[in-house]
């Protein structure tokens, strides 16, 4: 009797492992796809934030940010920075931050994040623009070593000047990170105070092929992708940023 009831049990447990089997298969079949995506859009976001950097660095509006540029400590590129609005604000986009060493000036590998915010007050229209920060103070510089910086209160923001003789006006600029954007579009009132820069983990892990936090990409530089040669170009220290100082470039 006791041999058929555990015969009976085990027949019983078959199709309940049968079912976790089957079930962790899939997990681990879904696993592959999802991280190629991430690897996939991760580099997507790189080539963009190049095509970014080659704008600003071109734009005849863009002086003062060259000027900051060459003093900054770290720099955030949000290739497509989506806002839009009536009476309630909604902003975001996806970015590439990269740290420069204080002792040797060559910057690190970048590491991914997002930007998300909501402000209020008399909001109308809608764009798309190309934003880029520049972190201009240790403050600034550190507080994207954590996993989420809330702009505005860990660290002082302050919006870039633009236009011609826009230069001179960055000697009054005393903000943690200073702000900068091209856009095609029509708005009012939009304001990144308050808006939030977090990590996406998924991005860099898939990116470099192994779980990577901002400290290890940008303080112990455990990490290297030759994709990011683009981004390297356009920023003091590199060695293109050297022949072109030589030559009378910017």
């Amino acid at each position: 009797m006791d041999a058929n009831k555990c015969r009976t049990r085990r027949g019983h447990a078959w199709p309940l492992l049968l079912g976790v089997l089957l079930s962790v298969t899939l997990i681990m079949s879904q696993a592959v796809p999802v991280r190629a995506n991430d690897a996939q859009s991760a580099s997507q976001l790189v080539e963009k934030a190049c095509m970014t950097m080659d704008n600003f660095m071109s734009d005849s509006k863009m002086g003062a940010f060259r000027d900051l540029l060459k003093q900054a400590k770290a720099v955030v590129i949000a290739p497509q920075f989506l806002e839009g609005a009536f009476m309630v604000g909604a902003s975001g986009g996806s970015a590439v931050a990269m740290v420069r060493d204080d002792k040797d000036g060559q910057w690190s590998a970048p590491a991914f994040y997002r930007i998300g915010g909501a402000s209020f007050g008399l909001q109308i229209g809608g764009k798309s623009s190309e934003l880029v920060l520049l972190a201009m103070t240790e403050r600034g510089k550190n507080a994207l070593l954590g996993n989420s910086v809330k702009l505005g209160v860990d660290a002082g923001l302050a919006a870039g000047p633009i236009g011609m003789g826009a230069e001179a006006a960055t000697a009054n600029l005393s903000a943690d990170i200073v702000s900068f954007s091209r856009s095609r579009g029509l708005y009012g009132g939009i304001a990144l105070d308050g808006a939030v820069i977090a990590t996406r983990d998924s991005l860099n892990e898939a990116y470099y092929n192994k779980k990577v936090s901002p400290t290890d990409i940008f303080v112990r530089r455990e990490v290297t992708n030759p994709q990011t040669a683009c981004l390297i170009r356009n920023l003091p220290g590199s060695a293109q940023d050297e022949v072109a100082t030589a030559v009378g470039g910017y």
